[in-house]
């Protein structure tokens, strides 16, 4: 930088940009080394002093008379100021391309985004989807299996079927029991169910040697094949009205619905 200032002071521009004997490029140059390095501002400011000095020094009073002479004359000769405009410097051309390639990029890379988080967006919910798909697939492919297990069930030739009407304490009754003694597998199918009070429910009951075993009890919502536990030795099985109330069946009651089974000697 010291050698740059060296060869600025050297080309004596400064003196001339102090004496207004410079070219319009090199005044540039020169205010733009005032502005920047200090020690050409101070050099300037220096040489300012001297000027303004020398001035006074080689100043010569002018006589009143000569002045009063020439302020009669403009006042007599008041010609019209042309006051000079202002000059704009006018933005080049690339300046302002360079502005509008920059807000359409701009527009571009906004459109870009949105349609971009779009994109992802769709994607997301393609994929959600895909998954619900596959868990429904699932789903529907267990249900599937258990229908498959039971109508192998049904069709077993060991496989007993057992069909339960209601008496006249529920006409409407019907149910269907699959048992199989050689799987040791019991099952329901709920045809048909009159409705009863809140208070109410059917209860299934095996008929052992002895006494009445419960096998649960039947829910009606349950419009398909329900599974009951197997018991060996059962003689038959019948349908009976509990109460909620104290949540127990009145075994000393008709059945609703009875049947026999078959002996495993016949």
């Amino acid at each position: 930088m010291e050698k740059k200032l060296h060869t600025f002071f050297k080309s004596g521009l400064l003196d001339k940009y102090i004496l207004d004997d410079i070219s319009a490029s090199d005044s540039l140059k020169v205010e733009h080394y005032i502005d920047t390095y200090q020690e050409v501002k101070n050099e300037y400011l220096k040489l300012q002093d001297h000027l303004q000095i020398l001035a006074q020094v080689d100043a010569v009073e002018t006589p009143k008379f000569i002045l009063d002479q020439i302020l009669n004359e403009v006042n007599e000769d008041a010609t019209a100021v042309i006051q000079m405009e202002t000059s704009h410097r006018k933005t080049p051309w690339y300046s302002i391309a360079a502005s509008i390639i920059a807000l359409l990029f701009a527009g571009a890379s906004y459109m870009m985004y949105q349609q971009n988080n779009e994109l992802r967006n769709e994607n997301q919910v393609v994929v959600d989807e895909i998954f619900d798909l596959r868990s429904d697939i699932e789903i529907n492919n267990q249900k599937l299996d258990d229908v498959m297990r039971q109508f192998m069930k049904l069709n077993n030739p060991e496989t007993e079927k057992y069909v339960l009407r209601g008496n006249a304490r529920a006409k409407n009754l019907k149910t269907v029991a699959y048992i199989n003694a050689v799987e040791k597998t019991s099952m329901i199918d709920v045809v048909s169910l009159p409705q009863l009070g809140e208070d109410q429910f059917y209860e299934v009951w095996a008929q052992m040697e002895e006494d009445l075993v419960s096998l649960g009890v039947i829910d009606p919502s349950e419009r398909k094949m329900q599974n009951l536990p197997y018991l060996e030795n059962a003689l038959g099985l019948s349908i009976r009205i509990g109460s909620k109330k104290d949540n127990k069946t009145n075994l000393n009651e008709e059945p609703v619905a009875e049947i026999e089974l078959k002996s495993r000697n016949n």
